[in-house]
């Protein structure tokens, strides 16, 4: 769900909006705070960390492109909404996703939203680009690196480094060699379709395992594989006979 908050001075006009949103896209929005003011809502943007921002244009005291002035960082689209197109000028050079003329109607939104999801789309296109590029092959297999997305930017490792990877709803965490954890918030198909298929097999649904690395595989009552630390993750009925294959074609 899109993390969103609503600024406008006028009650009704911040109701109506998120009844429109939960109405015609249910399930799509998570609305975290309704704000009056820009002041209550730099309050709420550093607690809440949006995604998406719908932010009136006139608003007493300080109007909205005020709240660009006193944010140290903006992380999150903006969709100005505003009763004169006049300041539509002005939106575009705050750099807005768009603008949406009141009274808001369902076919205006429709379209600002799906220019939303357009750009979410081509930005993640954009970042499985660029760890392509970092992922390309530059040398033998033990040097080879893979640039996982984080937070704050990458983490960088070596693909052989990498023990095993699971599936944690939206998340994914990195078992590595070394005993350190990553939690990244991707899925495990995201993390599989960067890593190399000729060392990575999916033994199930929730877990990818470095070949490398497996020491036993266990098919009597409970089909288990034992990893180099010990470690044993359940294969999936499924996905045995493809990991049996993989193990043969890896030796």
């Amino acid at each position: 769900m899109i993390r969103t908050i609503i600024i406008d001075d006028e009650f009704n006009a911040r109701e109506f909006l998120g009844k429109l949103l939960i109405r015609y896209f249910p399930d799509k929005f998570l609305i975290l705070d309704k704000c009056e003011s820009v002041d209550e809502a730099i309050v709420s943007i550093e607690k809440y960390n949006p995604e998406l921002v719908f932010l009136d244009v006139q608003m007493p005291n300080k109007n909205g492109f005020q709240l660009f002035k006193e944010l140290n960082k903006v992380q999150f689209e903006v969709i100005f909404t505003t009763a004169h197109s006049e300041f539509a000028i002005d939106a575009i050079k705050c750099s807005a996703l768009d603008y949406l003329l009141k009274p808001i109607n369902y076919i205006d939104l429709l379209e600002t939203i799906k220019k939303y999801d357009d750009k979410q789309n081509k930005a993640s296109q954009e970042e499985k680009l660029r760890l392509l590029l970092e992922n390309i092959d530059t040398g033998g297999s033990e040097f080879n690196r893979i640039a996982l997305p984080t937070e704050n930017g990458f983490e960088l490792l070596k693909t052989n480094s990498i023990l095993y990877c699971e599936a944690d709803s939206n998340y994914c965490k990195i078992v590595c060699l070394d005993g350190r954890n990553l939690v990244l918030s991707k899925t495990l198909k995201y993390i599989e379709e960067l890593l190399p298929s000729s060392i990575f097999q999916r033994i199930h649904k929730s877990y990818l395992v470095n070949l490398n690395y497996v020491t036993r595989f266990n098919k009597t009552n409970e089909l288990l594989v034992e990893l180099c630390n010990g470690e044993t993750l359940p294969v999936s009925v499924r996905k045995k006979e493809e990991f049996i294959n993989a193990i043969i074609q890896k030796k």
